[in-house]
């Protein structure tokens, strides 16, 4: 098998427009074993990042010992990236694992047993509640549980407590994605499907570095370029990424400006007449305003704003206008910038102006960036309700209720949910003294990060950690719960084309460590949680019994699971839903009759003023009439609330490579991962770099008004005037502890600002101002990967 490190996408298999993707079956096993020497193999998905690429786990002697693809699976047709191969079971099997909780004593974290440890929440959290009620309590979760979890955790927090303050890191990156969504159909649910890319005729990537974010998906594109018909390709990203370098057209706009962009994209759709009337007419509202609102932004405007070349941005618009069928992929290049939702919903426009939407090769993707960040926004784990309802809408709220079998009053539902950064912020205040965070790590992905470890350490707060890991958020809690990894535990989780798949137990989990669904579970049990009759709120034994009763609370939503079972998702390839009994086998695109769920009866949400945020009343959205129809909305552009000065003149970014996940929990304790990527650095153009002095490998500072880091420099493709710097890098394997704030230098969201988008209050990562100082030779060239878009600037592969 090739060296998958160096080549991240494997073997070329070419395939023309139309055709099927041919299977290439990728594996990894450990030491010098074989295929023949596996025991069993158990069927999975792979959780390393949101494409849910369809495996198998190899066991022996009771441990994983591997993994392989499945060649039947519609998401990777046997294809496994360099995560999935190795971090996905080398990140499980390791002697860091936790196998016991530990409860903090002395202003230590000592190892104790379940009883003792859960003792210590349930009291904590019965005293809470009878002092102070509910808002004293917050949850902030994962993009990584599995969606019988994720229920169980919605539940409890929204029917059993009755607090608003429940949210997830799905904030951090794929928020945008489901508000740009609603905003524009109605509804969560990404329209497209991974197949669009076997019969496009163009793709635009809009702030989306697909190559090493969904590196199996990338390996489809370019089988797709290396065919006999391959499609166009537009890149809108600030840094020269592997989709830039295949790009026909390149659109390195500066950070902050992508909204500006969008409109003049428009503007040359709407003056070449690159439309198509009658569907505008039939299927959409807003056109009049939109029109209006794009007119100033000529593509010589919109260049000087984004800092392209006008003739670019005609192009890139031509090429979508006189396309048959044309596929958009969003990432955080948009989410995490300024006016995000503003922007991602200009992707959404694009499609409904042409049509294009519900037809093979004529897909929209607002992606998302944690695998199973979907199942979080479909269960209700973070600000949203369980089977996209309605928070305003009273009828929703007693279904709920009716289902759960409690009290409408106690499901949260008088105010806005609380977003992530505003739990931390109550928490800081002092008006949340319970916090319970599983499976993430704010104190390195949240923005500002001096400010989160100083919450986090409070006093005041009661903080309960559900990891596998001593994480560096872990370090700062009071009671540490050590949970089973992906394998050691039975589940489900859709990817972000709806694609729905299970995850079969495949070995026990350490010690005696427990599944995050057994552990909120019998959080229930001994916190009391009951129905109106009086019977206990959960009373499901296990995963299987879990995943029927979100069945039932999924029916005739748009996310219906209703015609699912573990036992059809077993033996072949994952199903994208709605799969019921209209949808038998599930549903590969949606909106292919031009019918959006924007009823105010069905609807998921009324909508927003893109620019502040307000909320659209219930009775202005029913005078808006939609009848089935999609919302064509936009806002006026306005630029970054922090933009470059002469104190902090350039502009910083941030960003992931393909060998990390998240904050490298697991990616880390992989061999081969963490050669290839071991320590943090920083990007510079070569322009910056010869006038501040730096060579490759020299150590800078990179400060900003919130903190500052210190690391080597690359010297690569990025924009000039702008700095990158990759989030993954915290602290916990440098020795440090997490008190130590000043070992803290490797983390780039020291750098970063506490600011959200107004609609869907996703972080700002992508826009601060910064300087950038040389500190002194560095012993070599920076530690960053030269097979990917950090390589050194004029190196080709």
């Amino acid at each position: 098998m090739a060296d998958r490190i160096t080549d991240i996408w494997g073997t070329r298999t070419p395939f023309a427009a139309g055709g099927d993707w041919p299977a290439r079956v990728d594996f990894a096993l450990n030491g010098n074993l074989k295929e023949d020497d596996v025991d069993h193999w158990v069927q999975s998905a792979c959780v390393l990042c949101s494409n849910g690429c369809g495996c198998d786990i190899a066991v022996k002697d009771g441990v994983m010992v591997g993994i392989r693809g499945r060649a039947q699976d519609r998401v990777n047709k046997g294809r496994l990236g360099p995560k999935g191969l190795f971090a996905s079971w080398q990140g499980v099997v390791n002697k860091d694992r936790l196998t016991r909780p530990l409860i903090r004593e002395g202003g230590r974290l000592v190892e104790t047993d379940w009883d003792t440890a859960m003792s210590r929440v349930v009291e904590r959290s019965k005293q809470l509640l009878a002092d102070k009620g509910p808002l004293s309590h917050g949850f902030y979760t994962s993009g990584q549980l599995f969606l019988e979890e994720y229920y169980a955790l919605a539940v409890i927090g929204k029917a059993g407590i009755g607090t608003p303050h429940m949210d997830g890191n799905t904030r951090l990156c794929t928020a945008t994605a489901a508000t740009a969504l609603k905003e524009t159909f109605g509804a969560d649910g990404q329209p497209g499907a991974y197949e669009d890319i076997d019969s496009c005729d163009a793709i635009f990537l809009y702030g989306h570095n697909m190559p090493e974010t969904q590196t199996v998906l990338w390996s489809r594109v370019l089988d797709r370029l290396e065919g006999p018909t391959p499609p166009k390709l537009v890149c809108v990203d600030p840094r020269n990424t592997e989709v830039a370098r295949h790009a026909n057209v390149h659109l390195a706009v500066r950070p902050g400006t992508n909204l500006a962009l969008m409109h003049a994209l428009i503007r040359e759709v709407l003056e070449n007449g690159w439309l198509d009337a009658r569907y505008i007419q039939e299927h959409t509202l807003g056109f009049d305003e939109l029109k209006g609102t794009v007119e100033q932004w000529t593509p010589e405007a919109a260049a000087d704003v984004c800092g392209v070349a006008a003739a670019d941005i005609r192009e890139a618009a031509r090429i979508f206008g006189t396309s048959s069928n044309v596929l958009s992929t969003v990432l955080q290049g948009f989410y995490q910038s300024s006016q995000a939702t503003a922007s991602s919903c200009q992707v959404n426009n694009l499609h409904l102006l042409r049509g294009m939407l519900g037809r093979p090769g004529a897909g929209l993707l607002q992606m998302n960036g944690q695998p199973t960040a979907q199942n979080n926004r479909e269960c209700g784990a973070d600000g949203d309700l369980p089977g996209f309802r309605n928070w305003g809408n009273q009828e929703h709220i007693g279904e709920l209720a009716k289902l759960w079998n409690v009290d409408p009053a106690i499901i949260p539902h008088w105010a806005p949910p609380t977003h992530a950064l505003q739990i931390f912020r109550y928490a800081e205040q002092g008006s949340i003294n319970f916090l319970w965070v599983s499976a993430t790590n704010p104190a390195v992905s949240m923005p500002e990060l001096h400010r989160i470890r100083d919450i986090l350490a409070k006093h005041e707060l009661f903080l309960v950690v559900q990891d596998m890991y001593l994480t560096e958020t872990a370090q700062l809690a009071d009671v540490v719960l050590p949970a089973a990894a992906w394998g050691e535990k039975t589940g489900t989780f859709t990817n972000a084309s709806r694609v729905v798949h299970l995850s079969d137990k495949a070995v026990d989990p350490p010690g005696v460590a427990r599944s995050d669904l057994s552990i909120f579970l019998d959080y229930s049990r001994r916190m009391g949680f009951t129905t109106l009759d009086g019977s206990p709120l959960l009373t499901w034994e296990g995963a299987e019994e879990a995943f029927e009763a979100w069945k039932e609370c999924s029916r005739g939503r748009p996310c219906d699971y209703t015609g699912l079972t573990y036992a059809k998702l077993r033996g072949g390839s994952g199903i994208p839903w709605p799969c019921n009994d209209g949808n038998p086998d599930g549903t590969t695109r949606l909106y292919a009759d031009g019918l959006f769920p924007t009823d105010p009866d069905y609807c998921e949400n009324y909508g927003h003023d893109l620019l502040t945020g307000a909320e659209v009343e219930p009775a202005s959205y029913r005078a808006s009439a939609p009848n089935g129809r999609a919302f064509l909305k936009t806002t006026q552009y306005h630029p970054p609330h922090e933009e470059p000065d002469s104190d902090y003149p350039l502009r910083y970014t941030t960003g992931r490579t393909a060998y990390h996940f998240h904050t490298r929990t697991k990616t880390a304790r992989s061999r081969e991962l963490n050669a290839a990527a071991p320590k943090m650095w920083v990007e510079i153009s070569v322009k910056d770099a010869s006038e501040l002095g730096i060579s490759e490998g020299d150590i800078v500072r990179v400060t900003s008004r919130r903190g500052r880091i210190e690391a080597p420099a690359r010297v690569s493709g990025v924009r000039p005037g702008t700095v990158f710097a990759p989030f993954h890098y915290g602290y916990w394997d440098s020795g440090a502890d997490a008190g130590e704030t000043s070992r803290h230098a490797t983390a780039a969201n020291e750098l970063t600002l506490t600011e959200w988008d107004p609609v869907s209050k996703q972080p700002i990562f992508k826009n601060a101002a910064v300087k950038v100082e040389r500190l002194g030779n560095g012993t070599g060239p920076a530690p960053a990967p030269a097979t990917t878009a950090s390589r050194p600037e004029g190196r080709q592969l």
